[in-house]
């Protein structure tokens, strides 16, 4: 979602807003899904990678193009997403599906492949 939302974003970026560590294994995970790509390299010191979203992150989430996610905005007026909540880190990631609370990122034991409600 945040890749979605702020590409190109960084994986230390996505770590600093989740507030915990995003692995270079859960990286690895949405790339060998087709989810994310690399994307162009970083102006901040040491040039990091980025990622964005793919095609084949639009046809998983039934999307034709970026700007058909939900407004975020519109989001956060629904009560169903809070910036704060996302930046603080209390709103669990899901992909391909809904984690418990107490699933975790940094273990990798999600199957990024799992079911998508169609």
């Amino acid at each position: 979602m945040c890749i979605g939302y702020f590409q190109p974003i960084t994986r230390a970026e996505l770590s600093s807003f989740f507030g915990k560590e995003i692995s270079r294994d859960f990286i690895g995970h949405l790339r060998g899904a087709g989810l994310i790509a690399s994307g162009p390299r970083s102006p901040t010191p040491g040039a990091p990678y980025t990622y964005v979203t793919t095609k084949e992150f639009l046809l998983e989430f039934g999307l034709d193009t970026l700007r058909d996610l939900p407004d975020f905005e519109a989001l956060e007026d629904a009560g169903l997403l809070s910036k704060e909540r996302l930046l603080a880190g209390d709103i669990p990631i899901a992909i391909g599906g809904v984690l418990e609370e107490d699933d975790e990122i940094e273990g990798c034991d999600l199957d990024v492949r799992s079911e998508v409600p169609e």
